[in-house]
């Protein structure tokens, strides 16, 4: 029996706002003086993926996510000293709610998942304080375990963070089951302490982040069909 559910916050149940676009990269960019294309954002944050693959496991540090920005920023056309400094406002706000927006499919699935009698928890390598995060999106009261790594001290998929989260629910790794995006961090940190899996992919056409997953992991598009796999 399944007696929790932990989630991945980013891309999982909320996706960033036109701040975090190509638009809104021009716009801090100018705020330091650099002149960005928005028409070149895809692929510069295509090209900045490597730096928060490498990151994967490691101790939480900020200049990990400064660095994978400030490459963004220069695929955009961004030089000089500017680069560092507009990466570092971009990933402050990053940590701001209102930035952000909530998948259509994430109210009705975890109010279904919570009433069932299943715990919902959270994992997520965000810097975002994750009570505001519940309070801003109206989560309060299905939650009932929250843990980041910029508070835990380890990033995903270090099995640690996994183990300190189900110590919080007070389950153990073969009741619970962690969703997210990213194959590599979600799906092998759950598997690896002996969780299970669901990969969310947003798109039916868009490649897992991260790598191939294993056949043995459901993948579903959209949160309302994941209640029956539990």
């Amino acid at each position: 029996m399944t007696a929790a559910v932990f989630f991945d916050v980013d891309f999982t149940l909320i996706y960033p706002g036109p701040t975090f676009r190509g638009p809104g990269y021009r716009e801090f960019g100018a705020r330091h003086g650099l002149d960005l294309d928005p028409a070149r954002f895809d692929a510069a944050v295509r090209s900045a993926a490597s730096i928060l693959d490498a990151a994967q496991g490691d101790i939480y540090d900020p200049a990990i996510f400064h660095r994978y920005t400030g490459r963004i920023i220069e695929g955009m056309g961004g030089t000089g000293p500017g680069v560092d400094a507009c990466a570092v406002e971009i990933y402050d706000q990053w940590a701001s709610n209102h930035h952000f927006e909530m998948y259509d499919d994430v109210p009705d699935a975890l109010t279904a998942i919570h009433a069932r009698g299943i715990r919902i928890g959270l994992i997520s390598n965000s810097h975002r304080c994750l009570v505001s995060f519940q309070r801003h999106f109206e989560l309060d009261g299905l939650v009932a375990a929250a843990i980041s790594s910029s508070n835990h001290g380890f990033l995903k998929p270090h099995p640690s963070i996994f183990e300190a989260a189900l110590r919080l629910m007070d389950v153990p790794a073969v009741d619970a089951v962690m969703v997210g995006d990213s194959v590599g961090q979600d799906i092998a940190g759950a598997r690896g302490i002996g969780m299970r899996a669901v990969l969310v992919r947003r798109g039916a056409d868009d490649e897992p982040f991260g790598g191939d997953v294993d056949r043995e992991v459901p993948v579903i598009h959209d949160l309302r069909h994941l209640l029956p796999l539990l």
